[in-house]
């Protein structure tokens, strides 16, 4: 993505298994289990680098021995600054009656890398949360990759249940209900066992075991509308991870003998644990993964699952390609779009060129390349069997050397900053932020760019057209192997302006170029949706798009984009949705393309953001 765009989070939970002298004796070290979350954590830094964080809990604590650790930075680098003062707690700790005195040596941890989509990066943003108590198993830490869209109603339902909370961010909001309802299981069960004739002391091991997380977790979440991977420490030791009932959010659990562990990423469980890919399980929609303070781990249904949404954005883009099905989505994301760009060729493939940026647009790239080698494979078999005994080995020679024109045209310097305060001369630095590979286009070739996918097009815009325009290419086609970005997410990646998306700028061109009322109608629309229940509440913004084909969008898009002075053509095309269905089958999630939210939530949102851009609020919307 050429764009910057910060997005979702990345959570890692571990459960140790076996008595930590195990771990000693196999692996040769007690370590093991803080070893392996710094792993995990840095195998899914890309998730993340706003902050870091994690906690730990110690079984069988006796009474006045610290049991919960917990660390966490909002530095420049916080998974290394993290885990530098841990390590640092471990060395000076005492090395007599080891679990008690060093820190983070326990059988259960929890970590968190955060990439904030709003408010301030600061410590208290930083994941897992810590809320206390007395009461060994009314002790909670959360972490999760979440956003809810109606935290103002989870605020108030807070409120009305009596409770004062500290802040209105979704992060305590949703600590805080499933805090609600942890005290109020405990204080049944104990009522219950109290009725039962055991003593406060007595009721304390057997609150542990008669603990029901998954009731606890269905009251919690009734009112939650988003997209979540919720994880949870007790501290007395159970532990869960409960997903959303659309699985917006991803969430991977492994289990043998020795760990259970989830993670935000299937690969960073087979690298870490070298767990095989068939044993590696994905979390079903609306389940939460339990695992008791015993070991007993189990999957239970929490909240009834709606059609299935997950993030087709995760198989885009912001999950690693690493995982063997992202990998081969992201190259058949590449293969259809070749008749789109043979189209704007006319045909014409021996003066052409074709590159990516940036880099994460590598694997669709590799597709796309394939795809137009076959395609000229086929060209070649048609002209022999059409000449049949009569061709010549020249003839022979010149259609198989035929192939498909690769160049790396586009480097990025990492080193560059745009710290220039004023703005003519940020942009002039933007536009060096890519290097170009000179004398590697004709002035008689066409250049094609992939790229994953097209947001803002500010990168495009104002660097990487104007350096590719310098190789003096006839003509250059940007690729985006993602859709047009119409709508802004609601559930973790910060997509939440309309005004930031090139497809709606463009849109919104098309229609003062009619001066057609339809804005002024849309905004009326929208304020008079957000008077009804939620519930009922409809995207009203998708009438902006109804009188234009993709292709008229397209088009706009380029005019945009071509600034004064770029001399060649430029075109733009973009994925379709229904190409990007087949290239990514159980990833359906497309609302930032389609306007189709999962959740009541992301129509109130998109008509919200509307309203925002109409009055010119620059504010998230939600």
């Amino acid at each position: 993505m050429s764009d910057q765009i910060k997005h979702e989070c990345g959570i890692a939970l571990i459960r140790l298994l076996k008595p930590l002298e195990f771990y000693q004796n196999k692996y040769g070290t007690k370590n093991y289990g803080i070893n392996k979350m710094y792993l995990m954590m840095e195998k899914q830094h890309n998730r993340g680098q706003d902050g870091a964080g994690v906690a730990s809990v110690k079984l069988n604590a006796k009474p006045g021995e610290k049991y919960i650790y917990r660390e966490r930075s909002s530095g420049k680098q916080p998974i290394q600054e993290v885990f530098t003062s841990i390590n640092e707690s471990i060395q000076s700790a005492s090395l007599n009656n080891q679990k008690e005195n060093i820190p983070f040596l326990g059988e259960l941890f929890l970590g968190h890398v955060r990439y904030g989509t709003f408010g301030k990066n600061n410590i208290e943003s930083v994941h897992p949360f810590l809320r206390q108590n007395n009461w060994m198993h009314r002790n909670l830490i959360v972490a999760g990759n979440f956003n809810m869209t109606n935290n103002q109603e989870l605020f108030d339902n807070l409120v009305k249940l009596g409770q004062h909370p500290k802040s209105r961010v979704d992060s305590v909001t949703v600590m805080e209900k499933i805090g609600h309802f942890l005290d109020d299981a405990v204080f049944k069960i104990y009522k219950d066992l109290k009725r039962e004739g055991y003593s406060k002391r007595e009721a304390s091991p057997l609150i542990e075991e008669r603990l029901n997380i998954a009731k606890i977790l269905k009251k919690a979440s009734k009112d939650w509308d988003g997209g979540y991977a919720m994880a949870g420490l007790l501290g007395h030791g159970d532990a869960f991870v409960l997903r959303d009932p659309s699985a917006i959010r991803p969430a991977y659990y492994f289990k043998n003998d020795e760990v259970v562990v989830v993670a935000s990423e299937r690969p960073v469980i087979q690298t870490v644990f070298n767990a095989p890919y068939n044993e590696i399980n994905e979390l079903e929609a609306g389940s939460s993964i339990i695992i008791k303070k015993s070991g007993e781990c189990f999957t239970s249904p929490v909240i009834k699952q709606r059609e299935r949404k997950a993030c087709s954005f995760e198989r885009i883009y912001f999950s690693r390609g690493s995982d063997q099905e992202i990998y081969s989505e992201r190259k058949k994301l590449g293969e259809l779009l070749f008749p789109k760009i043979l189209d704007s060729l006319k045909g014409d493939l021996l003066n052409t060129v074709f590159s990516y940026i940036p880099n994460t647009a590598e694997t669709s790239f590799y597709g796309l390349v394939q795809e137009v080698q076959q395609h000229m494979n086929n060209q070649a078999i048609s002209e022999i069997l059409k000449e049949k005994g009569e061709i010549t080995r020249e003839k022979l020679e010149k259609l198989f050397s035929n192939k498909p024109r690769i160049e790396k045209v586009a480097i990025k310097d990492a080193k560059l900053r745009t710290f220039i305060a004023d703005d003519a001369n940020r942009d002039e630095l933007v536009a060096h932020v890519y290097d170009i590979t000179y004398g590697s286009i004709k002035p008689t070739d066409n250049l094609v760019i992939i790229d994953d996918s097209i947001v803002r097009g500010t990168t495009l815009q104002k660097s990487i057209l104007k350096i590719l325009d310098r190789l003096n290419p006839k003509k250059i086609t940007v690729v985006s192997s993602a859709p047009q970005i119409r709508y802004p997410d609601c559930y973790g990646i910060d997509m939440a302006r309309m005004e930031d998306f090139i497809a709606f700028r463009a849109a919104v061109e098309l229609v003062k170029e009619e001066k057609d009322e339809i804005l002024l109608n849309t905004y009326n629309d929208c304020v008079n949706e957000l008077k009804l229940p939620i519930g009922k509440m409809r995207n009203r913004v998708s009438r902006i798009y109804s009188n234009y084909s993709d292709e008229q969008i397209s088009q706009k898009i380029s005019e945009i984009l071509k600034k004064e002075g770029i001399k060649a053509e430029v075109n733009v095309i973009f994925q379709t949705v229904e190409n990007l269905h087949i290239a990514c089958p159980k990833n359906l999630g497309d609302w930032y393309f389609t306007g189709d939210y999962p959740t009541p939530g992301g129509n109130k949102v998109v008509n919200q953001a509307f309203v925002n851009y109409y009055e010119g609020l620059s504010q998230r919307a939600y």
